[in-house]
């Protein structure tokens, strides 16, 4: 195992910091820094996992805020943001019909009511009952419910 520079170092936690894997890390390090090194190696930089248990605190530290860091932008990723998503689909909806693709068009139009019905939106059944109660055992199974909104049809009509 050769000894790595701290410049790779950090550029190996801050990766597997934003979730990418040892093998993902390990091939950046390649194209970034022309230093081959194994994904058992960059595995030890991760303090999440059994092998990164030593890891300095100079190098936790660094994971720790990078991670907190990457989990509070992901508001600033494009795709994860809907008004991106449906633009896209709008773009693919209309060259696949100008392809006459009429097959590709209904599913993209039906991911398009998903989005817009709030598909993938989870939503607490009542807020005011505690969690447990006695009185209605259903709240504590199931806290969230997914369902679309009222009124958007599940499958596209053609």
């Amino acid at each position: 195992m050769a000894a790595l520079k701290d410049e790779v170092k950090a550029f190996i936690v801050q990766g597997l910091a934003c979730f990418d894997t040892p093998t993902q890390v390990a091939d950046a390090v390649k194209q970034e820094f022309d230093v081959v090194v194994t994904r058992q190696q960059v595995a030890t930089y991760d303090p999440t996992k059994y092998v990164g248990k030593g890891l300095s605190a100079k190098w936790r530290t660094l994971f720790e805020d990078t991670r907190q860091r990457f989990r509070e932008e992901t508001a600033e990723i494009p795709i994860a943001n809907r008004a991106f998503r449906l633009r896209g689909l709008g773009r693919m909806a209309e060259k696949a019909e100008s392809m006459r693709n009429l097959a590709l068009t209904a599913q993209l139009y039906e991911q398009a009511a998903r989005e817009c019905g709030d598909m993938y939106v989870n939503r607490k059944l009542e807020p005011d009952k505690p969690l447990g109660s006695q009185a209605d055992q259903q709240h504590a199974v199931a806290e969230y419910k997914l369902e679309p909104d009222e009124g958007v049809p599940t499958t596209p009509y053609l």
